[in-house]
């Protein structure tokens, strides 16, 4: 298990509770079969989305502290994830901005492609998403914000990290982090997973078996 913090354990019953988390035979979209599978689309109630802006908020003051300005959660998945977090750090006493992106331009009104916080030059951004798989979403997203203004990245975090070989041989948050050169992290990792899931023994053979192939 990488770190100590209660959150973590918190986090894996959560996910199990709330069904987001499923042990069995998957298949991901990038083809590899896999023991475990993860679907964020599960959660659906206001206390799950509550309790999971906690983790976020828990995460990123055990890893950055104070040091971003503004949370942004690209679209969709990541706009209520970017809510959420932003409520339950203001709560802890952190009171920072958020925003998001459209997938399309508004072309009347007050236009444009960002809800929210306007960013500004100097602005500390935090990137706030689910899972990243391929980093895909987040290269977009990085022009969008550049952009808006001279903004620093001040980093992104994630929920689960699979600790799975990209396309370059590397897991995609170790790509992300050095190719934007911003800490990268996530509330738990697969490793946190199998030491805190109380999974048995066929179980915990079948996810080593799967890191020995695809992991890192």
């Amino acid at each position: 298990m990488t770190g100590s913090a209660a959150y973590k354990q918190e986090f894996v019953d959560f996910m199990l509770e709330s069904d987001v988390l499923r042990f069995g035979s998957f298949v991901t979209k990038s083809g590899r079969e896999t023991p475990y599978f993860i679907n964020t689309g599960l959660y659906r109630t206001g206390s799950q989305i509550q309790r999971l802006g906690g983790f976020y908020a828990a995460a990123i003051l055990d890893r950055l502290g104070d040091g971003f300005d503004v949370l942004f959660g690209p679209a969709y998945k990541g706009i209520p994830l970017a809510v959420a977090t932003a409520s339950a750090l203001a709560d802890r006493g952190h009171d920072v901005a958020y925003c998001f992106n459209r997938k399309e331009a508004k072309d009347h009104g007050e236009g444009g492609t960002m809800v929210g916080h306007q960013l500004a030059d100097g602005d500390r951004v935090l990137i706030v998403e689910d899972i990243t798989t391929a980093g895909t979403a987040v290269r977009e997203v990085v022009p969008v914000l550049r952009s808006q203004a001279d903004i620093e990245l001040a980093g992104l975090v994630v929920s689960v990290n699979r600790c799975e070989r990209g396309l370059d041989e590397r897991p995609a948050l170790e790509a992300l982090a050095d190719e934007f050169a911003m800490p990268t992290f996530a509330i738990v990792d697969v490793h946190d997973i199998m030491a805190l899931a109380g999974l048995d023994d066929r179980q915990l053979a079948a996810m080593r078996g799967y890191l020995d192939r695809y992991g890192v």
